[in-house]
């Protein structure tokens, strides 16, 4: 247990997360039906369990064929209310998980937040005609239901084998996997057996209505400035500064290993808003590097990095995708979802 002198505070919170769902359970509290497909990303967990390029990758594919819309709270902006993603937006006014789809994928599809997902949802789809609409972290959002649920886990730290907050990560009970029509084990290592996998689906023990996939992060083979793009083998070449603000940094700072030794890494916490005195603490950082140096950071960091001018010419950042095992049988699986509901 990650903090066992805390677990009589977790029963508590067991029991008060426990009523809560039993009354969603029985309707006693109202859950709102769409007739729209609504596709949820969540986790039972605190923290990154690869949700945003999940989220990523499923309006990428969706959008080639349906009218798609992608929903979240808005995480970390100064702003209320209902806002549409677009090129006024900053991370202040939509939060850096919007702003990072939009600045990848432009008008592809439709992003929104909302904090009340529900007149949010109504919103979206009625005023953009959706198709289908994805929704980022809803999973104990229980006052929409979503009609497919994709419960996203970590490899590295399971919802099976951990424990309620605040002796543990987990925001739920176990009990809630059973929700999920997809068990997603998410940043699983490259190279992966199958009695590991068959490991993992014994512990997960998933229902007879229920499928378990695996994924692992795929990083580009490039990485990005405003106006410049460097291939990954040429980041030896290069002193570097890795500035984070997510939740787990770890796979991040597995994979630069294999590029570069030289590398100095400023940890901030996930979605941290950077100050003027954190940016006048990277650019002393900075000055201490060698000659060929350059500033790295993740793709959601980059979008709050990038708002400080004297930053953005030597700040890159790095995408990532998430790679699916048996993509296509997972892609079937959502698809006949969206077309069982038209």
């Amino acid at each position: 247990m990650k903090r066992w002198y805390l677990y009589p505070f977790s029963l508590g919170y067991h029991m008060v997360t426990g009523i809560r769902n039993t009354m969603y359970d029985l309707g006693i509290f109202k859950s709102t039906k769409f007739k729209t497909p609504i596709i949820n990303v969540g986790n039972l967990s605190v923290g990154g369990s690869g949700k945003s390029p999940m989220v990523m990758y499923l309006a990428k594919s969706l959008s080639k064929f349906y009218r798609t819309g992608v929903l979240s709270r808005g995480y970390g902006r100064l702003t209320k209310g209902y806002e549409i993603t677009n090129y006024n937006s900053n991370y202040k006014t939509v939060g850096d998980e919007a702003m990072q789809l939009f600045e990848r994928f432009k008008n592809r599809f439709v992003i929104a937040v909302s904090e009340d997902r529900v007149p949010g949802a109504k919103k979206l789809i009625d005023d953009m005609d959706l198709d289908v609409l994805i929704l980022d972290d809803a999973m104990q959002h229980r006052a929409i239901k979503a009609g497919f649920n994709i419960l996203m886990t970590d490899f590295n730290d399971p919802y099976f084998k951990d424990h309620l907050l605040p002796a543990g990560d987990l925001r739920e009970s176990r009990a809630g996997s059973g929700r999920a029509d997809i068990i997603m084990v998410s940043k699983c290592p490259d190279e992966l057996t199958e009695e590991t996998k068959q490991y993992y689906i014994s512990r997960i023990r998933p229902a007879h209505n229920q499928k378990v996939f695996f994924s692992s992060i795929g990083y580009d083979e490039n990485v990005y400035s405003s106006d410049k793009m460097l291939p990954d083998n040429n980041l030896s070449y290069y002193d570097i500064l890795l500035i984070t603000g997510i939740a787990n940094p770890k796979p991040l700072l597995n994979h630069l290993a294999k590029f570069s030794q030289k590398v100095k890494h400023l940890k901030f916490r996930d979605h941290h808003n950077f100050s003027h005195a954190d940016i006048k603490n990277i650019v002393a950082e900075y000055k201490k590097l060698g000659e060929y140096k350059l500033i790295l950071t993740t793709e959601k960091d980059y979008v709050r990095l990038k708002t400080f001018d004297y930053l953005r010419d030597f700040v890159y950042y790095w995408p990532i995708n998430v790679v699916i095992d048996k993509k296509e049988e997972f892609n079937q699986i959502i698809l006949n979802y969206i077309n069982k509901k038209h």
